[in-house]
């Protein structure tokens, strides 16, 4: 799946075009607006793969693509804002905790260890959740379906999901670590590594999107855009 998933956007004619206008907006991703817009075009990527249609989407219905996008974005905005506060909260206790003696550097010190492990385990919890959300909303069409435990808990717990995230973050771990021997030449490595970064997280969610498909037995549209019956969630 992997090797697929490496391969994925080049299934498309125009996928010099994809990667350059996707590396692009990764690059200006501070400005968010870009950022949104990537989301948009990973949930096409999930819609479409989830069905088993490993036909590349491209950038194009923007206004379209930015909706989807604004609601991925506040799907994984909300499921982040746990280690988020985390993260203000050790910071704010550690400042308070903080003045002259040793103890009171032992005390910052434990506060921002205990604090950044709770962090730490919260924030992959999230990367772990968000995915499925997403995919989950690039189904149903509603924003609430992101926050749907009963559709998510048997994703989330089973085999297969995990199996794909590990995946996938084995493909976003390695295009981290070319981004970072890039980034010994400090232009080259800001520039390059975006682009390497959008090729690796569409590749990614297009594993993400098979293993959703598979666990929610969705199956190929027909001719007249009818979906066909979906199995239940094994």
């Amino acid at each position: 799946m992997i090797t697929e998933s490496l391969t994925y956007l080049r299934e498309s004619d125009g996928w010099v075009k994809t990667v350059v206008i996707g590396g692009l907006l990764t690059l200006l991703g501070f400005l968010v607006v870009p950022t949104v817009l990537v989301a948009g075009f990973l949930v096409r990527i999930l819609r479409a793969t989830m069905h088993g249609d490993d036909t590349p989407p491209r950038f194009d219905d923007w206004g379209s693509l930015a909706g989807d996008g604004l609601r991925a974005f506040a799907i994984a905005l909300v499921y982040g804002l746990i280690p988020a506060l985390l993260i203000a909260v050790t910071a704010g206790l550690a400042a308070a905790a903080a003045g002259p003696g040793p103890r009171t550097g032992l005390v910052v010190g434990a506060v921002t260890f205990v604090g950044g492990l709770l962090a730490l385990v919260f924030g992959l919890l999230a990367a772990y959740i968000v995915p499925a959300a997403v995919a989950n909303y690039a189904e149903q069409g509603s924003i609430r379906s992101g926050f749907a435990v009963g559709d998510l808990r048997p994703v989330l717990t089973s085999g297969t999901y995990a199996t794909a995230w590990v995946m996938g973050f084995a493909v976003i771990l390695g295009a981290a670590v070319v981004t970072a021997l890039l980034n010994v030449v400090p232009l080259l490595g800001t520039v390059a590594g975006a682009f390497v970064s959008f090729y690796a997280i569409t590749a990614a969610y297009y594993i993400v999107g098979h293993a959703w498909g598979d666990l929610r037995g969705l199956e190929l549209h027909d001719d007249e855009g009818e979906r066909s019956a979906e199995r239940p969630v094994v």
